[in-house]
């Protein structure tokens, strides 16, 4: 590993963490924005978006959403205690991670039923194979990846950039406004969550990638993290492409009634 780091300055100040560390957060920030300033987000945040165009969105990530906390169970798997300052660090982490991440699922659920999708009809839609290409990353990487860049690609990656789309989202009151009062709370209860009290969690993943590589990784141990990050966010954004189908193809009908198949779906 060479010169070990350990943490001294502050948790979110990139300055606290190595500068091959803080390179790599740079060089990939780019392409974390173009995904959060997306037309999808931006129009949700204005409570703009088509039912039809929210209902693919919530039905893609679901996969996602549902197994990350899998995620990091396979990565969890790898780690015994005592093994390393960096090993413990991160058993620690994916530990309470794994406990925060299980009740998000059933946020996600609540979400999705103010635009009157069921769990069943979730678990029964089709044609999802674009957005499940994060899915299948992000088992990859968790299975096969070391430790490091397995935490990069999913509770760096993928939690830093969907707690800032969530924050951009909440950040003006219009979209939570758009919906029946009596639902508001619990229907946005996901957004909220991810935009405000799990900020810390992408911060926390930084800290454990420093401590297990140390201050002077080899060039391939940082580039494999790098790619990593760049990895998620590709499919991360090539997901985002099923929702948007139906902006594309004009699909604004919001009186759809409950949807169980990509076909149903699409008429919504």
């Amino acid at each position: 590993m060479g010169q070990p780091f350990t943490r001294e300055g502050d948790l979110k100040d990139l300055g606290t963490y190595p500068r091959w560390l803080q390179d790599v957060v740079r060089s990939t920030t780019r392409q974390k924005q173009r995904i959060v300033e997306h037309d999808f987000f931006a129009l949700m945040r204005e409570a703009r978006l088509p039912k039809a165009a929210l209902r693919r969105f919530l039905v893609g990530a679901w996969p996602t959403i549902e197994q990350f906390p899998r995620f990091m169970a396979m990565t969890l798997k790898k780690l015994g205690v005592g093994d390393s300052p960096g090993e413990d660090l991160a058993r620690r982490f994916l530990i309470h991670n794994i406990r925060v991440e299980q009740k998000h699922a059933d946020l996600w659920l609540d979400w999705a039923r103010a635009v009157d999708l069921t769990l069943n009809d979730i678990k029964a839609a089709d044609g999802i194979e674009v957005p499940n290409t994060l899915t299948h990353w992000c088992w990859y990487v968790c299975d096969s990846g070391s430790t490091a860049t397995a935490i990069a690609a999913t509770n760096y990656a993928v939690e830093g950039l969907t707690g800032e789309w969530a924050s951009l989202v909440c950040s003006k009151p219009t979209y939570a406004a758009s919906l029946p009062e009596e639902i508001r709370i619990s229907a946005t209860r996901w957004l909220r969550v991810h935009a405000h009290y799990d900020d810390a969690h992408p911060w926390e993943a930084l800290e454990v990638i420093a401590t297990l590589l140390g201050a002077s990784p080899t060039v391939s141990e940082v580039e494999t993290v790098r790619r990593a990050i760049r990895s998620t966010y590709c499919y991360y954004e090539l997901g985002l492409e099923y929702p948007m189908a139906t902006l594309m193809h004009g699909s604004f009908d919001e009186t759809a009634s409950n949807a169980s198949t990509l076909g149903a779906l699409d008429a919504a």
